[in-house]
């Protein structure tokens, strides 16, 4: 899956091969802190200042690409703070795309009640037409664009959430509880 090895730190880092079909090669580094950054701008930098105490200068190093600042990346507990307030997790599931999880967030449903399999193949069906939906609209000018493909990826990860919940109502069923 990666191209070559860079050195950052001392340490081993991946080259991914393309992102979004762009043709662009990015470092581990730089996906940490493009992820870092989208972070920061999910919270606005403002309110990222008052709930880490950190200043605006001190987060911008965290995820600045110059060369000063290449060995600069946000502690985890700054994450986590971060993280709490943020719509999204982003640099967790950054973390845990680079180690090929799949995390599960869906913050509205927090132990929500099933509403058993036919609910669940309904809202696949939902789920599946919203995704061909965005694909259709997407490559209808023969190129998918970064946005189209964000879009993509969040109908995506939907359609995920509606199969593992279809996945835990038929484990639910099978042993009847």
């Amino acid at each position: 899956m990666t191209i070559s090895c860079d050195l950052i730190n001392g340490k081993t880092c991946s080259i991914f091969p393309e992102w979004f079909g762009t043709g662009v090669t990015m470092s581990l580094a730089s996906y940490l802190k493009k992820h870092t950054e989208a972070l920061v701008k999910d919270v606005g930098i403002e309110a990222a200042c008052v709930i880490t105490g950190k200043s605006k200068a001190t987060l911008g190093r965290y995820y600045s690409e110059s060369e000063e600042h290449d060995d600069r990346f946000m502690p985890v507990d700054v994450v986590a703070l971060l993280e709490a307030e943020a719509k999204f997790p982003h640099v967790t599931a950054a973390l845990a795309d680079l180690q090929g999880v799949t995390l599960s967030y869906d913050q509205d449903r927090r132990n929500a009640a099933s509403g058993g399999v036919n609910n669940d193949v309904v809202m696949l069906s939902q789920r599946f037409a919203m995704l061909m939906s965005e694909y259709h609209t997407a490559i209808s000018d023969g190129v998918i664009s970064i946005n189209e493909a964000k879009r993509l990826l969040r109908e995506t990860l939907a359609l995920q959430q509606v199969l593992l919940d279809m996945k835990l109502s038929l484990e639910q069923e099978s042993t009847g509880s």
